[in-house]
């Protein structure tokens, strides 16, 4: 089933003296779920050696009791995979654990480094095996192969030979490692929990986002800034830069809508963006509707702004099946609109003959805003004014976000006025490929 919806890239945590290091890691990424929902692992010291387990699945199902008394230890990393480059396997899962010249060493990354495929080239040229078909498995052999003598030299030398997106945390016996690439596309939070022997003593942590602290009971302290690698020893946490920082490109979907609400992303509450995305869509497409309804659950927040800023009541038009699975059973007779409908129910008794404003965050193809539309419609509501919180995507991300073809997204090669009369199905449907698009007259079905 596939729904008209970025998808998500990956979330990491790691945490630094704690005698549950392994749990506190496995509850973070229990909320950093939403991230990445096919692979997940966790690699653990106890200050001798490293343990790992990673497999396919949902946190909860992987990391039983039973296993994580398997990988106990002091120190810990943890990821969520969602692939946007290399296979869906359990090859694939994170972290990476290698034992090298540089001692036993695990990462995991979150991002997308658009040279990878010309790293790995030339590495497997020169001689070097690769166990894996993700670009992040090119980090490792770079530390392994730097002329560095120390470790964190080795990762700062490899850091400045790759591009693009990464958030990264790295392990060691005993040290944690934390870094961000300069230009600071995906986020990387800081956290701690103060044992009271002082702040050497205290418990660090990272996430790809603050709402990993709340479930542990650490406190947010500030982000990895952009260039930075931050590295926890039994000596207390230092900092130092491996690259001059760059003109800023936080993604902005973070805050449009891959993070939870509930975190601090780039330094702002992701609540009080997308309320202030909603408040802005009122002032610049106002319209005399009876009622503000989100489509769940990615719209919900931008639908609250709306409804402040507008004073439309709120209400919660559309109901969402949070038990769909990956894998469904269809009926034989093809019903219209089956994926949207498994998904989304409406209320009638709230929509009937009523104006509706309809919220959702974005519009990637177009296919699916189509057939909620009609949804809406087919309840009984007497008007459907769909708004969007974010602008148009009109290109493809490289960066560690699955966007489809820029042929497959609508706002590049269609005008709002023309995603505007596609979603109320008064134009034809048919998706062409940028490049085969031919000027011609659009008649209005009757």
């Amino acid at each position: 089933m596939a729904f008209d919806k970025l998808r998500e890239y990956c979330g990491v945590v790691a945490v630094h003296n704690h005698p549950e290091a392994s749990t506190l890691a496995y509850l973070g990424l229990h909320q950093l779920q939403h991230r990445g929902q096919e692979s997940a692992g966790i690699v653990s010291s106890d200050g001798e050696r490293l343990r790992a387990h990673r497999s396919m699945g949902l946190v909860a199902d992987i990391f039983t009791e039973p296993v994580l008394e398997t990988i106990r230890g002091s120190i810990a990393i943890g990821h969520n995979r969602y692939s946007t480059t290399g296979d869906s396997a359990l090859l694939n899962a994170q972290p990476i654990m290698v034992d090298c010249n540089k001692g036993m060493i695990a990462l995991a990354h979150n991002g997308n480094l658009v040279n990878a495929w010309d790293i790995r080239s030339r590495l497997e040229a020169q001689g070097s095996i690769f166990q894996t078909t993700s670009d992040t498995e090119v980090i490792v052999h770079l530390i392994a192969q730097s002329k560095e003598h120390t470790l964190p030299e080795a990762v700062c030398d490899a850091l400045r030979r790759i591009e693009g997106a990464f958030s990264l945390v790295l392990m060691t016996r005993d040290r944690v490692f934390a870094v961000r690439d300069p230009r600071g596309f995906r986020p990387l939070c800081m956290g701690r929990i103060r044992n009271g022997a002082g702040p050497d003593k205290d418990t660090i942590v990272f996430a790809s986002e603050t709402c990993a602290f709340d479930i542990i009971g650490a406190t947010y302290e500030r982000d990895v800034k952009p260039g930075e690698m931050m590295v926890v020893g039994p000596e207390g946490v230092s900092s130092r830069y491996f690259a001059t920082a760059l003109k800023q490109s936080n993604c902005i979907f973070e805050h449009v809508y891959f993070s939870r609400p509930d975190s601090v992303i780039f330094g702002r509450a992701v609540q009080i963006s997308r309320e202030a995305l909603g408040r802005q869509l009122a002032k610049e497409a106002p319209v005399e509707a009876d009622l503000v309804v989100p489509v769940p659950d990615s719209g919900v927040t931008a639908a609250l702004g709306y409804a402040a800023e507008s004073g439309l009541p709120f209400r919660f038009g559309l109901i969402r099946n949070h038990y769909v699975g990956r894998t469904f059973i269809e009926p034989e007779q093809r019903v219209r609109d089956f994926g949207v409908k498994l998904k989304l129910n409406p209320v009638r008794s709230l929509l009937a003959g009523q104006r509706v404003v309809l919220i959702d965050d974005s519009i990637v193809r177009g296919t699916t805003s189509r057939k909620i539309v009609r949804l809406v419609r087919n309840a009984g509501a007497k008007e459907v004014h769909m708004r969007i919180s974010c602008p148009p995507t009109i290109s493809p991300c490289y960066y560690g976000v699955d966007t489809p073809l820029k042929s497959q997204l609508i706002a590049a090669y269609k005008s709002l006025e023309e995603i505007r009369a596609y979603d109320t199905g008064i134009y034809p449907t048919e998706f062409i490929p940028v490049d085969q698009i031919q000027p011609v007259a659009i008649e209005k079905k009757l």
